[in-house]
């Protein structure tokens, strides 16, 4: 395992945008609703937030991070670093990161470049980005993250699916900005990847090395119980690993904040790490399974329209597709966690939109 601590990094601010368009898993599946119920209580998703027809997880994240940029009065120049986790970029080429640095007004002077990867994705990405920061002249840094695993491709029609896992899911994207604070306290991290894992959830067609998919299999799949094997074991002896670090145990943290896979799972990981779940923090209930946002999104739900300021010690744990995972230990104060963003606005690019 990695174990990464950065001194003199804080996490100055987190914001989360989803549409406008919320809609209970029984408004949009054609699902028996018996079974939708017994999906409802399993997993814990009452429904979820859908990305309209031309809305992109860039569109969520721009506009999460100009919410922080307006609320925190941030000097756009000297953002020096923009890094975009996603599993679903508006491009093959170029990089998203490109366009959003110049969406958001930020200066040349500034490394940007896009991380694909899901569940993990923004622990992980907290671990990339402090460690530019950290290595670099640069003061202050823009990690978003997000998904819009719930919207169709095509852009002329919206499907219904009777999919469990697309049930799962929802669209949303989230921003975090990170600064070098010699005020703050240490931030501990550690990764791990298991990478023989990697069919555990997959899309294997449709890029290059299996460019033509059965029509059948153009979807992503996924190993429920090589998955759940995974969570309920390596994901709490992570968890342990980071609280022995220094010799905390659960009574020492304000929440305990764990990827979004399932309520079922999230269950199971907080009993065996000792957490109460009045500590585990849930946004799946109205946000569904967000990827690599559901971490930043599921703090915005719990604290961002709180009127009371204080600083909070939170444990955080990413873990799913690759397989990859990795904890967080930081301390934030909750008004730098904002309320959330609704947004129907999209990105015209000046191309056109071709359908089959």
């Amino acid at each position: 395992m990695i174990i990464s601590e950065f001194e003199n990094i804080k996490i100055s601010a987190i914001s989360a945008a989803v549409s406008n368009d919320w809609s209970s898993l029984l408004d949009f599946s054609d699902e028996d609703p018996t079974v939708i119920k017994k999906f409802i209580k399993k997993t814990g998703v009452e429904g979820r937030y859908n990305a309209g027809i031309k809305q992109t997880t860039s569109d969520f994240c721009y506009a999460a991070a100009k919410k922080i940029i307006e609320e925190k009065h941030i000097d756009k120049k000297k953002i020096g670093i923009l890094v975009f986790v996603t599993q679903t970029p508006d491009y093959g080429i170029p990089a998203t990161a490109c366009v959003l640095q110049d969406r958001l007004g930020l200066s040349k002077d500034c490394l940007v470049f896009d991380v694909n990867l899901g569940c993990s994705g923004f622990t992980y990405g907290l671990n990339i980005v402090a460690s530019l920061l950290k290595n670099s002249n640069a003061e202050t840094a823009l990690l978003l993250c997000g998904d819009t695993s719930a919207k169709e491709k095509r852009s002329s029609i919206k499907v219904k699916t009777n999919h469990s896992a697309s049930m799962l899911f929802g669209d949303s994207g989230t921003a975090t900005l990170i600064t070098k604070d010699s005020q703050s306290k240490p931030v501990k991290m550690i990764s791990k990847t298991d990478g023989s894992g990697f069919k555990a959830i997959i899309s294997p067609y449709g890029e290059w090395r299996h460019p033509d998919a059965p029509i059948e299999k153009k979807c992503t799949t996924m190993d429920d119980v090589a998955v759940f094997n995974f969570t309920i074991s390596d994901v709490p002896e992570l968890l342990e690993k980071t609280m022995a670090l220094q010799n905390y145990n659960p009574d020492d943290y304000d929440c305990l904040v764990l990827h979004q896979a399932n309520l079922f799972i999230m269950k199971q990981v907080a009993k065996r790490t000792g957490f109460d779940m009045t500590k585990t923090l849930v946004s799946l209930d109205k946000f569904g399974n967000t990827s690599s946002s559901s971490i930043p999104i599921t703090l915005v739900k719990r604290y961002g329209d709180s009127e009371v300021n204080k600083e909070i010690h939170a444990l955080m744990c990413g873990f799913g597709i690759g397989l990859s995972w990795s904890t967080v230990d930081c301390f934030i104060d909750t008004n730098d966690i904002l309320p959330l963003v609704h947004t129907d606005e999209y990105f015209n690019d000046g191309y056109p939109s071709y359908d089959e």
